[in-house]
Formats: structure tokens, C-alpha cells, sequence
């Protein structure tokens, strides 16, 4: 009887997968008055896209409209990728940048963290690369463990736990008394044995990639800017051979030379920050297609919000110098993703990353892609999401008016898909 029983139950649970599996997935058509094609940069007026279940299937001036397909209709907005933010800091917020893992439990600053994720995918980013815990350890693991299981809102990570430096180097907790043994907020590793060893640590706890602070501290004098190597040549090739061999990638905190020429050199994914790269650099990262990632929008808010008068002016004057290098950058055919380093300032407001990259240089069309089909290269996935192709994941969001004419239409999303799932379909609050 008991066998019988099992039996019964194992069928009825089998039919019941069958069922389930012969449902027909959720078909979505959304209408918007401009569909915006990434890869040519031409608009659709009007247009649709066809999402089932979590993929894009059509996209035209109209796709079909199958039996009891819902019909989204966002009326005279303009639909585009999901925005990709190379560069974020889910375990901080906006104060005491030094003190916050001084202060905080990593429990905390995990829930602060869950708390980021969201606002950053309400904001349209529906996915992004956490550049360093800053002291919270491989604590992300569960954060894009958690968004990919549905626990919480937020967008697809790349996450890489702590990140890894030197002792004595530019996140090794500088200023304070030696003898109070204050944390880095990052993991030390001061040989080429002592980066495979921790690498291979981040890996096992979860880590998607590997970011390492190559150069600092930074010094700008008399408009000449200056900043020490932390890792060598060979100890980065180590560090990238490392991580290759387990089909990974190494980004590197590298604001100039030499760091930046011997991270092109050792074939890192990414130079981000980038303040100063030699032609050599820029070459190889032509050549290698290494991605630089600005990060004007922290600049920014550092001169905004610096303590003196003095120190405001050296800020203003080093995103001057920046940004005269960036356009060397853009002239050289360096890759550009766009990446806001948000954290230190409020998540959910990063979009401003775009309008500054066309201040200083790019075009609005080219800043878009910077921010989808480059952040999905540079994140590992082309040929997923970063455009609105069928067969790619549904992630999408509109913007009222056309960030074609106005690049800053891309900080008032008020659509929000990832994966066919509607998070956010609404006006920009007032």
C-alpha cells in the first residue's frame, strides 16, 4: 500500500510538472512612442517589444499582439536597455567613508546594502558590478545571492568581495593610531603568492571577478598629476593569470601611471578611474579592448562636498585635468563603461554619470552605450542584456522624453523591467 501510495504521489507530482512546464509563459507587449535601438542609434516612432516570460522575443513598430497577451502602454516615453553601472559600492552611504566599517557591523552594512540594490534598480540600473565591499568581506555573495532568488529587488551583480591591496596602500586605513589595529577595508596581499592565495579565497566565497587597487596615493601639484604603483607588472600578470584560469577577470583601481600601464600591460578587463593614462596605455587598451571606466560623478561630488575652500578648488582642478585627459581617451578609441562609483554619494542617483561623460567629451548616443552594451562586455554579458534584441533578457526602462536630444532624461526612469518582471511603471515623484 505504502508503495502504491508513493507511486501515486510521484505521478501526480510528475503530471503537475508537466503542466507546469506546457504553460505558456507570461507575453507582455510593451508600446512606448520611441524604442531606442543601441547599436545604431536610431529610434523607432513609434514602437513595441514582445516579451515572454523573461525574454525578449519582437521588437518593431508593432509586434503581434497574441490572445490574452497584457498590453503596457507607456504613452509618450522612450524605451531603451536597462542601464549598467560598472562601478557601484553597495556597503556604503553617503558620510564618514573611513569610519563606516569602523562603526558598522557587516550584518548592518549588509542591509544597508540590500536597501542600495534596490534603489539603484528603481533608479533603471538593472545591473551592476560591485567594486569592493570596503571591509565587509565576501558579505555581496549574499546580496546577489539573495536578488537572484528572488528575495529582494535589485539588479543582476557582478560582485568581487573585498578588494585586494597592499599593506600601507590606498585602503589601508591611513590616518589612524597603528597602535588601534583599525581594519583595512581591503584584504592584503603584498607578493604575487600572496595575491593567488587570496584570490583563490575570493573565488571559494563567491566572488565574480577580482578588483585590486593598483595605484595611490594620488598627489596633483602645479596641475601636474602623480601617483605611486602598488603592484608590479609581473604581480598583476600573476594575479590575471589567476583568475583566467578559472575563466575570471581582474579589474584595478588605477588612476595613472605607471599602474595603468603595467595593468594594460598584465591584461586586466577594466582601468577604472583612469584620471591619467599614457598613449602606450591607451593604445593597449585600444588594442585589448580594456575598458576605461571614468567615475566622474564621485569627482564631483567630492568638490561639492570637500571640507575647505582649498581642497574644493584642487578637487574642481583635478576634474579639469580628467576630463582634458578623458577626450585624449575617446580620440585614442579607448573603451569607455560607464561606472558612477556610487556609494559615498546616494544610490538611486548615479544617472548623472551620463550627463558628465557627454559634458566632458562624448557623444549622447555613445554615452548610452557606454551604459548598456559596454557594461554588458564588460560584465561578461554580451549577447544577455545591454540591448533590446530577441532573444536577450527583458530588461528594459523608459524615460520621459528623448535622451537622444537630452542625455539628462536617463535620471527620470520611470519604467522599470528586469527579466519580464515589472518593477516600477510610474511618474518621477515631484
Amino acid at each position: 500500500m505504502a508503495t502504491m501510495t508513493l507511486q501515486r504521489v510521484l505521478s501526480l507530482t510528475f503530471l503537475a510538472v508537466g503542466l507546469a512546464a506546457a504553460q505558456p509563459a507570461h507575453t507582455v507587449v510593451i508600446h512606448a512612442a520611441r524604442v531606442l535601438d543601441v547599436d545604431t542609434g536610431h529610434l523607432l516612432t513609434p514602437g513595441e517589444v514582445l516579451v515572454e516570460g523573461d525574454r525578449i522575443r519582437a521588437i518593431g513598430g508593432t509586434v503581434s499582439h497574441q490572445a490574452g497577451a497584457e498590453i503596457l502602454d507607456l504613452g509618450d516615453r522612450t524605451l531603451l536597455p536597462g542601464l549598467i553601472d560598472a562601478h557601484v559600492h553597495l556597503f556604503l552611504h553617503p558620510g564618514a567613508e573611513d569610519l563606516q566599517t569602523v562603526q558598522e557591523s557587516v550584518p548592518q552594512r549588509t542591509l544597508t546594502a540590500v536597501l542600495a540594490a534596490r534603489d539603484d534598480l528603481m533608479a533603471g540600473f538593472t545591473a551592476e558590478r560591485d567594486m569592493g565591499t570596503e571591509g565587509a568581506g565576501s558579505a555581496d555573495t549574499a546580496v546577489r545571492n539573495a536578488i537572484n532568488q528572488g528575495l529582494f529587488p535589485g539588479p543582476r551583480l557582478r560582485i568581487s568581495g573585498n578588494a585586494i591591496d597592499i599593506e600601507g596602500g590606498h585602503e589601508d586605513a591611513i590616518g589612524f593610531n597603528p597602535e588601534q589595529r583599525v581594519l583595512p577595508n581591503a584584504t592584503w596581499a603584498n607578493n604575487a603568492a600572496q595575491l593567488v592565495e587570496v584570490i583563490r579565497r575570493q573565488f571559494k566565497e563567491g566572488a565574480d571577478f577580482i578588483k585590486i587597487y593598483e595605484t595611490g596615493k594620488d598627489s596633483f601639484v602645479n596641475g601636474h598629476f602623480s601617483t605611486p604603483y602598488q603592484y608590479t607588472e609581473a604581480e598583476l600578470v600573476a594575479a590575471v593569470h589567476e583568475a583566467a584560469r578559472v575563466g575570471k577577470r581582474v579589474a584595478v583601481h588605477a588612476t595613472g601611471e605607471l599602474g595603468a600601464l603595467y595593468a594594460a600591460r598584465a591584461g586586466v578587463a577594466s582601468i577604472d578611474h583612469a584620471d591619467q593614462l599614457s598613449e602606450e596605455t591607451m593604445r593597449l587598451m585600444h588594442e585589448k579592448q580594456i575598458f576605461a571606466v571614468p567615475t566622474f560623478t564621485i569627482q564631483e561630488f567630492f568638490a561639492d562636498h570637500a571640507p575647505t575652500a582649498a581642497q574644493q578648488a584642487l578637487e574642481r582642478d583635478l576634474i579639469v585635468y580628467h576630463a582634458q585627459e578623458f577626450r585624449k581617451q575617446l580620440a585614442a578609441g579607448v573603451p569607455i563603461a560607464v561606472g558612477s562609483d556610487v556609494g559615498p554619494f546616494p544610490h538611486g542617483t548615479q544617472a548623472h554619470e551620463f550627463e558628465l561623460l557627454v559634458k566632458y567629451g562624448m557623444s549622447r548616443v555613445d554615452a548610452i552605450r557606454a551604459g548598456t552594451v559596454n557594461g554588458a562586455r564588460l560584465l561578461g554579458w554580451a549577447d544577455q542584456i545591454g540591448a533590446l534584441k530577441a532573444g536577450y533578457l527583458a530588461d528594459l526602462v523608459a524615460v520621459e522624453g528623448d535622451p537622444l536630444q537630452d542625455i539628462a532624461a536617463l535620471t527620470h526612469v520611470t519604467f522599470v523591467m528586469k527579466g519580464g518582471v515589472v518593477y516600477r511603471n510610474g511618474a518621477v515623484p515631484k
